[in-house]
């Protein structure tokens, strides 16, 4: 298969966790004999500083040219402290989903077992979680009319969705909870909020479409409890923009690091792939970045186009990486960590001897690579 790629690595880790996806892409593309090309673009802080513009006209030309998107991470530290900053690195990505329709974000968390004693919460309330999220995301509140009025003392922000939002994201809900455990729950505020009625209004008119698919609701301030004191009730989970937002992270608190949450954008001609977590920018090119999640991510674009096998060797090389402990400091106090790029090293090794691959950590910490 021939796809071309597009590759914006953003700021802050965004550069090195996308540069081991990268890698990844490239070893599978040798080992089943695809050709994947790849094309560079600025985004968010990076781009600001380049071209005074979050997202350029290049960038978008790029991505509309592109099979398929890899995205790194944008935001700077030195925006988070200016709330007068009238041009910030998120604006890039907010408006590359909506030039680009990306309407489902689509996040998996599943609690891996050799992982469970990483998590804060106690074994037996994470073991088995399965949970894939269904968060729209170019509605809702982030892309709403704001104001500020002239005295810069009152501000406020839009929930505002269409019954086509919402019908377009819950039929994929719908269909992945069909080939799955046959259980969705929508999370949304209606007993407050007349933008989250409509929600509850419009899916329970789908719900008879998907007759063997059981239909649960539960209320924002409710799940977000309920999705630590038991996650393995959930199976699919369908929720507006800002609430899909807040969930996904909090879901970091099962898997034990929010460095192995990936998720796709998608809508009906494109499609973008990126790991979940910010730039993260006082820890850029110290090594210590966990790429799982962009690497996962990859997973996700290889799935996406009907590369199975390709998917499910990427995801062994990731669960191989795990249960010998070959990780970034995020995930390994006892054993002693490696880096960034050796995590992404260890699985592209994976991929090319998925029989013999064994890195001991003698010669990780010395940088090499022995098969055993």
């Amino acid at each position: 298969m021939k796809l071309n790629i597009a590759v914006l690595p953003g700021d802050g880790i965004g550069p090195e966790v996308t540069a081991q996806a990268v890698k990844v892409l490239k070893a599978i593309a040798m080992e089943f004999n695809h050709l994947f090309t790849f094309e560079t673009a600025l985004v968010g802080g990076s781009a600001i500083d380049k071209t005074g513009n979050p997202l350029p006209d290049e960038t978008i030309s790029i991505c509309k040219k592109a099979d398929a998107i890899l995205f790194g991470a944008i935001g700077d530290t030195k925006y988070d402290i200016d709330p007068t900053a009238k041009i910030r690195p998120e604006q890039g990505l907010l408006k590359l989903r909506k030039t680009l329709d990306l309407y489902a974000n689509i996040r998996p968390v599943i609690a891996y077992e050799d992982l469970l004693n990483k998590s804060s919460l106690k074994i037996k309330q994470i073991k088995g979680t399965d949970i894939l999220i269904y968060r729209e995301l170019t509605g809702g509140i982030y892309f709403g009319n704001k104001t500020l009025s002239d005295d810069g003392n009152y501000a406020s922000d839009i929930c505002a969705y269409s019954r086509d939002e919402i019908e377009r994201i819950a039929h994929l809900a719908f269909k992945a909870a069909q080939s799955r455990k046959r259980k969705l729950t929508l999370v949304d505020k209606a007993n407050v909020l007349e933008s989250s009625r409509l929600w509850r209004k419009v899916v329970q008119e789908l719900a008879p479409q998907y007759p063997n698919v059981a239909l649960h609701y539960m209320f924002i301030d409710n799940a977000a409890m309920e999705l630590i004191i038991n996650p393995r009730q959930f199976d699919v989970i369908l929720t507006e923009n800002m609430f899909g937002d807040i969930l996904s992270q909090e879901a970091s608190v099962i898997v034990g690091s929010i460095g192995l949450l990936a998720s796709a954008s998608l809508s009906d001609k494109h499609a973008m792939f990126e790991p979940i977590h910010g730039a993260y920018t006082k820890a850029a090119y110290k090594g210590i970045a966990n790429p799982i999640a962009s690497i996962l991510s990859v997973a996700m674009l290889l799935d996406h186009f009907g590369l199975e096998d390709e998917a499910a060797l990427v995801r062994q090389g990731v669960d191989k990486s795990l249960k010998l402990h070959i990780t970034t400091p995020d995930l390994n106090v006892k054993y002693g960590h490696v880096t960034t790029s050796k995590v992404g090293d260890f699985i592209e090794d994976f991929i090319n001897n998925p029989e013999e691959t064994n890195l001991n950590f003698t010669n990780i910490h010395l940088g090499q690579s022995t098969i055993i």
